[in-house]
């Protein structure tokens, strides 16, 4: 059966024309799937009877909920969700990450089943790839949980590359932002990514959100060491793609760094990163290594990490260190597994 969710009002309108509803019964799902947050059709009092009986037995709104919940001390939770998918290899779980800071609400959002990346040192992409998610799946980690309608921002940095599904994550940012959806502004919404250069200027060219990308070490031999993307999509081509961009505006790049102890924490590193950021407005995020078992790395120590902050500040590239959360659970960067305990 097929799932609604996802669906823009010209593609409902499509369907609906070809079961023989009257066009407006497009317009009227997207206010009850989108707007109301429902997720069943016999809760949408305005279709008619024989509507909503047909809407039954040919499709469904796409929402499932949550099948576990873990809350960690400092109030972020970390909600786990079956995929349904034929085609399954025993990887059907994804996880998204809500993280509650005082007026901000923020949802870590996930596109795939594993990853196709193979960053080193993330355990999502350590398990390798199953499978990416349709935009109902998607959106069904924003409209399932409890906090649904507290929500202020969503990230889609969760598990597998936002871009190597880009069909999926656009059909999803635009209901996200639509007026026939939630109508957000895409500056609540920030897409992460390893860089893959054609879909990245496809981002850049047709929406208006926040971009991240992961950085991780600005030597190129070095980041290939521990991010094998690098000898397909080299960072210095990321870069230069970034600086044709009007980047003085509400739209935000920002750079991930994940410091590793006596890997990329040096301030070598540091003025290296001077050097291939110059001339583009953007932030430095260092966040911390969480360590894992899998994992040879360890983490950079505190005094290491502020002089690293304090070199990139001092030299015009504004750096913040990333407060962790979620860590107990195993939901911070990088740790997303999709496993049901």
């Amino acid at each position: 059966m097929q799932a609604l969710s996802g669906l823009s009002l010209e593609q409902l309108q499509s369907f609906c024309l070809e079961q023989g509803f009257p066009k407006f019964t497009a317009r009227q799902l997207c206010d009850w799937m989108y707007r109301k947050r429902v997720g069943n059709f016999d809760s949408m009092t305005n279709l008619s009877l024989k509507i909503r009986a047909r809407l039954n037995e040919i499709a469904t709104v796409g929402r499932s909920a949550p099948v576990d919940c873990q809350t960690s001390a400092d109030g972020t939770k970390k909600y786990l969700f079956a995929i349904q998918d034929p085609q399954s290899d025993g990887h059907n779980h994804v996880e998204s990450v809500y993280i509650p800071d005082g007026d901000r609400a923020t949802l870590c959002v996930s596109c795939q089943r594993g990853c196709k990346m193979g960053c080193r040192f993330c355990v999502t992409g350590k398990q390798g790839f199953h499978g990416s998610l349709d935009a109902a799946a998607i959106l069904n980690q924003i409209f399932s949980i409890p906090e649904s309608e507290t929500l202020s921002n969503i990230v889609f940095m969760g598990m597998g590359e936002p871009l190597d599904n880009y069909d999926a994550l656009c059909q999803s940012l635009q209901v996200l932002t639509a007026d026939w959806g939630l109508g957000w502004s895409p500056h609540r919404i920030t897409v992460s990514t390893v860089g893959i250069t054609p879909m990245l200027r496809r981002l850049l060219d047709e929406t208006q959100v926040h971009v991240a990308v992961s950085l991780h070490n600005p030597f190129a031999d070095e980041r290939a060491a521990i991010m094998p993307m690098q000898k397909a999509y080299p960072i210095a081509d990321i870069i230069s793609l970034l600086k044709q961009y009007n980047w003085f505006g509400q739209r935000r790049i920002s750079f991930e760094y994940t410091m590793f102890r006596g890997i990329n924490d040096d301030l070598v590193h540091a003025a290296e990163l001077v050097r291939l950021l110059k001339g583009l407005r953007c932030r430095v995020n260092l966040i911390r290594f969480h360590a894992s078992p899998e994992m040879p790395y360890k983490t950079s120590d505190e005094r290491t990490m502020t002089a690293f902050e304090d070199y990139l500040n001092a030299h015009g590239v504004t750096c913040t260190i990333r407060a962790s959360r979620g860590e107990d659970i195993m939901a911070a960067c990088g740790l997303l597994a999709g496993k049901n305990k």
